[in-house]
């Protein structure tokens, strides 16, 4: 049989939500196949020509998701229809396909997905292609002015790279994901670049791009905006001054969310929507929450949560961390990973800031036991801090919510999964 095919039997017409994910699951003989051949097929069967709404593609080690709330948000302050296509997902599927702040529908989704599943024919698709090819079938049916979409892994060979954007963003450049992407910036931004297309507009929030990002924009002709070419974002996380060409500049809200996320939507408003009063924006961004960025859980102590789960972001997450606590009270973490990421490289920056760890296991594909998480750790952690192994999140969350003073400050972080389970643990 040709390596592009299956023969999987699909659910019936009457399936669930979660008939048709199981489904997904088990359709492709691997869970990560980068390629866009397969998706190209079947999108050829259901769209005729490419989708009139205007493209916003966005890429990015961290501060993907963030980028596109805000986004989202200062569109829809323009009065702009806007669907956001994102992934993973906290809880639910449905998160990942929002139109017009709205997460759809259980019956929207296994109509789109019947529909990918008759146009695809014996061809195979992964889990995430499935989706994003149903994504695109609902956006377009909601008749909407803007989509933006976040690209899963890498860039140049995802799947949302099928559609030609008007607008690429790179929120950031770092090491993640070196089975699929490589093991250095360069490389890794060469991956990136590949969301950009001969001729539009591009925005690298990243202070400090690769070579191989500025190269690839050199060669197809993009105009570039960079932190000194198009934009100064100075300050810091405190701080927090944008500068935008003209002269324009506003000092950017106190918030969860990273300041380049916000820097890089804001310029991107400039490129959209040019006559657009930027001076508006800082209040509709003050308004912006993303669930599990550095999400607020929970007072007396403090508890926060965040999906950061590579070196890179642990250094934001031990930034903000460091400035919230000033000193004062303990830090204790409930951190659980999955077998794939650089826990050694997270335990060393957080080391830093963390005064008692709380270590969990996943049971998920790749998940880590606690147990094994431990020993990955061990030669990383600072001497005299308490360690403790549990099997699951929602048992060291309560183990350290015991353990922690009003003062204190408890992070939850290390995966979408980790997080998933924590808030529900929290919320129940």
């Amino acid at each position: 049989m040709n390596p592009l095919e299956t023969k999987v039997s699909s659910p019936g017409s009457d399936a669930s939500l979660d008939d048709w994910l199981a489904y997904m699951e088990t359709m492709h003989p691997v869970e990560i196949d980068l390629g866009l051949d397969r998706v190209l097929i079947v999108l050829r069967k259901l769209f005729r020509s490419r989708p009139p709404a205007r493209v916003v593609t966005v890429a990015g080690t961290n501060g993907k998701g963030s980028t596109i709330a805000c986004l989202e948000a200062l569109l829809r302050d323009r009065g702009r229809r806007v669907g956001t296509y994102t992934s993973p997902h906290l809880h639910r599927y449905n998160e990942r396909v929002r139109i017009n702040g709205s997460d759809v529908s259980d019956g929207d989704l296994t109509e789109a997905f019947s529909r990918v599943e008759v146009a695809r024919g014996t061809i195979s698709l992964t889990y995430f292609e499935f989706g994003t090819l149903a994504a695109f079938l609902l956006l377009e049916d909601a008749g909407l002015d803007d989509w933006l979409l976040e690209i899963g892994l890498g860039g140049r060979l995802d799947a949302v790279n099928v559609l030609d954007p008007d607008l690429a963003i790179i929120t950031s450049v770092d090491i993640d994901h070196i089975g699929f992407l490589g093991d250095n910036r360069e490389v890794i931004g060469f991956e990136k670049a590949g969301i950009f297309r001969p001729g539009i507009a591009a925005i690298c929030a990243d202070p400090e791009p690769p070579s191989s990002v500025l190269q690839q924009a050199r060669a197809q002709g993009v105009r570039l905006l960079r932190d000194g070419e198009g934009y100064h974002l100075s300050g810091g996380e405190d701080a927090r001054r944008l500068e935008l060409r003209g002269g324009e500049t506003l000092s950017l809200p106190r918030s969860s969310l990273p300041a380049g996320s916000m820097a890089a939507a804001l310029v991107a408003m400039r490129v959209l929507e040019p006559d657009y009063d930027i001076t508006e924006a800082v209040g509709v961004l003050a308004r912006v929450k993303v669930p599990g960025r550095m999400e607020c859980l929970g007072d007396h102590p403090e508890v926060f949560a965040d999906v950061g789960h590579n070196p890179h972001a642990a250094r934001w997450l031990a930034g903000k961390i460091k400035r919230l606590k000033n000193g004062t009270g303990q830090v204790y973490a409930v951190y659980a990973a999955l077998a794939d990421k650089d826990v050694e490289g997270i335990a060393s920056v957080m080391s830093a800031v963390v005064d008692g760890w709380y270590l969990a296991g996943l049971s998920v594909p790749r998940g880590l036991t606690g147990e094994a998480l431990r020993q990955r750790m061990t030669g990383e952690l600072s001497s005299g801090r308490t360690v403790r192994v549990f099997d699951t999140v929602s048992g060291a969350v309560a183990a350290a919510l015991e353990q922690a003073q009003p003062e204190d400050l408890v992070i939850i972080f290390g995966s979408f999964f980790t997080v998933g389970e924590a808030r529900a643990f929290l919320q129940s």
